[in-house]
């Protein structure tokens, strides 16, 4: 078995609610501290800073994102559906900060690992293996993942749960907020209720590792003879709420793959593509996070690891038909009725005004061209992103409409949105309406038939 330290690891995670909470009070008087100061300083220079500019010194990014990195799981997820609803509207130093916390994730100290460890597996834990790997090959928002070699030499994946996440979700989804609220980082008009239900809901979900087991296995069983993806294998005896074991799979990043030939690009993409539509109106369970490290590619035979499905979530006939009349309508550029399946997912408020109303369907439809595209739709070469962000920004600040749809339409809007990313980074040219074609809407109500 193999040693360990505690060295350097990091700081120790708080595992209570009551320690989780003084970090909120100890970064919001760090911060006014700060504000204070540099203020003095600037006022008898001659200066006369705004609020905003005394908050947002690099001192005061520091300090928040240094406490809210301790945190883990509820700062993060706070901050993707804050993303996922207001976008671009969000100021770039809470961006900045978002993107810091989820590269800066510093791990457990040792000594606290082998306490989770004993506590889920036993004194006798160590029995399993071979060997355990005590410094983590990665770190993200709810756990941290260990390599360990089985006692039948088989190679382990082992994910660990960060102490205190489950028992401190709601008050730290709350205190999160509270915090981004006092310092003016998150716009007024987002509608925070029901993303702070969702994120709640969420966070439960993901830090339920027996249920993510489930999730996994059942993708390893739907795409078993389906030779483009591996699903990690689930090694439900040594998993429990708080640790996942899988098979350990080996491949490279998939967001550094711009070297590969282009055809081998298209291709990643396109497959990546038939399994959001597999997802999303076949099996009717998808996996929403659209983090580019849930994907590892193994160059020599081509195929795609898909890891991490603790954000999958099942959809109802009502979200999954709706969004297949949506795109077939919107394949044969039919508005009225791309309007009517937008209404059927839930779209539109009770009080939308026939000019906002208007102004939604022509967004969705900028956002549908890729698959409009007859032919290889180039991701590189497109402002795409930019006329969605001019029109969300016009029917947010022009139209005065701010509704959020819902939460299994968020969820499916963050993945789409982070395959178009991952399309554009690797330069990627997809026929899309070609990948949708065996998933249209077989007799849409409305639709014109194209040709």
């Amino acid at each position: 078995m193999a040693g360990y330290d505690n060295g350097k690891d990091g700081k120790k995670i708080p595992s209570n609610r009551l320690s989780r909470v003084g970090m909120f009070g100890s970064v919001v008087t760090k911060v006014a501290t700060n504000m204070a100061t540099e203020g003095a300083k600037q006022f008898l220079s001659g200066k006369r800073p705004s609020a905003k500019d005394l908050l947002l010194t690099p001192k005061n990014i520091s300090s928040i994102t240094n406490q809210l990195a301790q945190l883990r799981g509820a700062a993060m997820k706070v901050g993707q559906l804050l993303s996922m609803d207001a976008g671009d509207a969000l100021p770039k130093e809470l961006t900045d900060i978002l993107a810091k916390l989820r590269s800066d994730a510093a791990p457990m100290p040792a000594k606290q690992l082998a306490s989770v460890l004993e506590t889920e597996w036993g004194k006798t834990w160590q029995q399993h293996f071979i060997s355990f790997t005590f410094k983590p090959v990665a770190a993200a928002s709810i756990g941290q993942v260990h390599f360990a070699y089985g006692d039948d030499a088989s190679e382990l994946a082992i994910k660990v749960q960060y102490p205190g996440i489950k028992k401190s979700i709601s008050s730290d989804v709350d205190n999160v907020v509270t915090l981004l609220r006092l310092t003016g980082l998150v716009p007024k008009e987002v509608d925070y209720k029901s993303l702070l239900d969702e994120a709640k809901k969420q966070l439960h979900d993901e830090a339920n590792y027996e249920l993510e087991a489930e999730m996994g296995d059942t993708f390893y069983q739907l795409l078993n003879d389906d030779n483009r993806f591996i699903v990690p294998k689930v090694y439900k005896e040594l998993t429990t709420p708080s640790i996942l074991t899988m098979s350990f799979e080996q491949g490279e990043a998939i967001e550094n793959l711009q070297d590969l030939p282009q055809v081998a690009r298209d291709n990643l993409v396109t497959n990546l593509f038939e399994l959001l539509f597999k997802e999303a109106f076949q099996f009717k369970l998808v996996q929403t996070d659209p983090n580019f490290a849930n994907y590892l590619y193994q160059k020599e035979s081509g195929k795609i690891v898909l890891l991490d499905f603790g954000a999958t979530r099942r959809y109802g006939d009502a979200i999954s038909e709706g969004y297949q009349k949506l795109l077939t309508c919107a394949v044969n550029n039919d508005k009225d009725g791309v309007s009517d399946a937008m209404a059927h997912i839930g779209f539109f408020s009770n009080h939308i005004f026939p000019e906002q109303k208007a102004a939604v369907v022509n967004m969705v439809m900028i956002a549908c061209e890729p698959i409009q595209y007859d032919g290889d739709y180039d991701f590189g070469n497109t402002d795409l992103g930019s006329r969605i962000h001019e029109a969300g920004m016009a029917l947010s600040m022009e139209q005065g409409y701010w509704h959020t749809p819902p939460a299994d339409a968020l969820f499916l809007h963050r993945k789409i949105g982070g395959l178009f990313l991952l399309a554009a980074r690797l330069n990627a040219k997809v026929n899309l309406r070609e990948v949708f074609k065996p998933f249209q809407w077989e007799t849409p109500p409305t639709c014109k038939r194209a040709g």
